[in-house]
């Protein structure tokens, strides 16, 4: 077979990408990943061997990047999310993978931020077979049980990840559960080792109950992944109901409320998507923040109802609005008259005359095409009459000019 030559190699050099290089690095690694997965559909072993190629060089090329932001950590776990299927999924003899595993180990120890931790936390799926999780687990073991039983105030091993994996996978349930006991310290990252091990062996419940008691005793940082982990738990025992009820609104924290929206319906098929919104309406106030969520689950009464919180941007129902214009007319005109309700209160992040003027043309625009101009004349009367927040007196002057240009 011909060797499988990579662009994304001579991308992802030593030092590649400078103090400033997220937007650059993040591009690079999503066309990496494009890349491997188009050649693993057709040669699984060529692209786990991309995939391992790639993980070798995250650290390499993007050490001198700024990654306080969090994005480029973000990208990089996407990017693992991603590659390490292929290399668990590929069909390759002991040697082969022995080798892979080699190379990623030599890749962890010289990770200066731990951006390959997903990788230690999957090893003994990657070492796909007892052998190999029995061996990395006799390799390991006695050095960092060694290190445990020594340091009071808790040694700290690069390895750790991966040889609690492997006693996972080999199901050397009982040795997890000692070495564990061994610590002076709590982290999440290694307890969930052993709530995974209870799970594996039938014990869902104690699972549970496990890291429930690890919320109460670690940091609040873990909670997110303590409470994903038990919602996961009960939805793959088909308790889904218990999952909902228990873990559903408070294990999704993600970067928009659109996508924690998203995110919660993809794992509940089953339920109406109306019944979910309401719910994270009624949990997560304020309700003007789940505007665009109401409106992608085409749920137009209960976006109207947020559209008329004060939280709601005004920037985005005017958006709303001129999308709306045409196939739902009266919708649209609630929605301009919220927007310059809001835009006269004092809401809006940085609003311009031009929020305003567009609000009021789509506004009037919505009116007339739903014969509705009696209602938009009072409402704009009404909005005259009681004038604006401080600071924004000069949108009502804008409003009484624009209302005399378009008449």
């Amino acid at each position: 077979m011909p060797i499988q030559k990579w662009t994304f190699k001579s991308r992802f050099r030593a030092n590649a990408y400078g103090w400033k290089g997220t937007a650059l690095a993040t591009k690079r690694l999503k066309e990496a990943v494009s890349e491997i997965k188009k050649v693993s559909k057709r040669d699984p072993i060529a692209g786990a061997e991309g995939a391992i190629s790639l993980m070798e060089r995250i650290w390499p090329s993007l050490q001198g990047i700024d990654g306080s932001s969090g994005a480029l950590g973000s990208a990089v776990h996407h990017t693992l999310d991603a590659l390490i299927p292929l290399v668990i999924e590929a069909v390759a003899d002991n040697k082969k993978r022995r080798n892979w595993l080699e190379r990623l180990f030599e890749a962890v120890q010289e990770d200066g931020v731990d951006y390959l931790a997903p990788v230690a936390d999957r090893w003994g799926e990657i070492c796909d077979g007892m052998d190999l999780a029995n061996e990395w687990t006799d390799r390991l073991l006695p050095i960092i049980r060694g290190s445990w039983s020594q340091e009071h105030d808790g040694g700290w091993v690069k390895g750790v990840s991966i040889c609690l994996s492997c006693l996972l996978a080999a199901d050397r349930f009982d040795e997890l559960q000692q070495l564990l006991s061994l610590r002076s310290f709590r982290f999440w990252s290694f307890d969930k080792f052993w709530a995974h091990a209870l799970v594996q062996q039938g014990h869902a419940d104690s699972a549970i109950k496990f890291a429930e008691s690890c919320r109460s005793k670690l940091s609040s940082y873990d909670d997110s992944a303590i409470i994903a982990f038990c919602e996961q738990t009960l939805i793959d025992a088909e308790r889904t109901d218990e999952a909902y009820d228990k873990y559903a609104m408070q294990s999704t924290q993600a970067s928009t409320n659109l996508t924690t929206f998203r995110q919660i319906v993809r794992r509940y098929p089953e339920l109406e998507s109306r019944k979910i919104l309401q719910d994270l309406i009624e949990t997560h106030p304020p309700s003007g923040k789940w505007f665009a969520a109401a409106k992608h689950a085409d749920c137009l009464d209960v976006a109207l109802e947020c559209a008329e919180d004060q939280s709601a941007e005004p920037a985005t129902l005017i958006r709303a609005s001129r999308d709306f214009n045409e196939k739902h007319p009266s919708f649209a005109a609630e929605l301009a008259s919220c927007a310059i309700k809001n835009l006269l209160a004092g809401g809006g992040y940085e609003p311009t005359n031009l929020d305003l003027i567009r609000a009021y043309q789509y506004f009037i625009t919505a009116a007339s095409a739903c014969g509705r101009e009696e209602w938009a004349e009072g409402e704009v009367k009404i909005l005259i009459s009681k004038g604006a927040a401080p600071g924004r007196e000069g949108f009502v002057e804008l409003l009484i000019t624009e209302r005399a240009r378009l008449a």
